[in-house]
């Protein structure tokens, strides 16, 4: 099997247990799938968050798609790449698991102004307020890591930049006006790394 048919069928999977399956057991759980949507009107600094989330997402399944269709050129290889690959994908992917799990029944994607959760500040939330996006933007380098092509690495642009518009337009202005705590939990705990984007 080639490289691009691996990858492939990696980002299927993954893209089915970040979001399928996170999905199906929080509505067993809850009644409720979650997810929320894209925040703001077309054109906002909000919408334009959400839309290139929904970029990155297909990016992430075209590019071995492109690869496999001979479309796009792959660069490089080798063993350090793939370790240092297989590494940011394992390790993104069991912290997105892990914090998603830690929210509980306060986990959605997307933002509800109406809705009121519960502030979630432990497992992972205890080291950073976003742990689940800082799975995702290590899984989107290991994806450019596994596959290094010209959409891997727009992919993974595209993904930071969704999620730090998401972050600081969409969902922290949200929690401070939400959550009483946030304020000073968002003081102490960085933003996507501990230590480093406190309030």
């Amino acid at each position: 099997m080639t490289r691009p048919a691996l990858v492939l069928i990696g980002v299927l999977a993954y893209l089915a247990l970040a979001f399928g399956a996170r999905t199906y057991l929080h509505w067993r759980r809850t009644g409720s799938s979650g997810f929320r949507g894209v925040s703001g009107r077309p054109g906002s600094v909000a919408w334009w968050g959400g839309a290139l989330f929904v970029v990155a997402l297909a990016g992430s399944v075209a590019a071995p798609g492109l690869a496999l269709a001979g479309v796009e050129r792959v660069w490089g290889g080798g063993r350090a790449l793939d370790v240092a690959a297989v590494a940011a994908l394992a390790v993104g992917a069991a912290l997105l698991w892990w914090a998603q799990g830690a929210m509980g029944a306060s986990w959605r994607i997307g933002v509800d102004e109406a809705e009121r959760t519960a502030l979630v500040t432990h497992g992972p939330f205890a080291r950073v307020r976003n742990p689940i996006f800082t799975g995702l933007i290590v899984s989107g380098a290991g994806l450019a890591l596994a596959l290094p092509t010209t959409t891997t690495v727009l992919t993974l642009a595209a993904l930071i930049a969704a999620i730090e518009l998401q972050v600081r337009a969409v969902e922290e202005p949200y929690l401070l006006r939400a959550q009483a705590g946030y304020r000073a939990y968002a003081a102490r705990v960085g933003r996507f790394v501990p230590g480093v984007g406190k309030l």
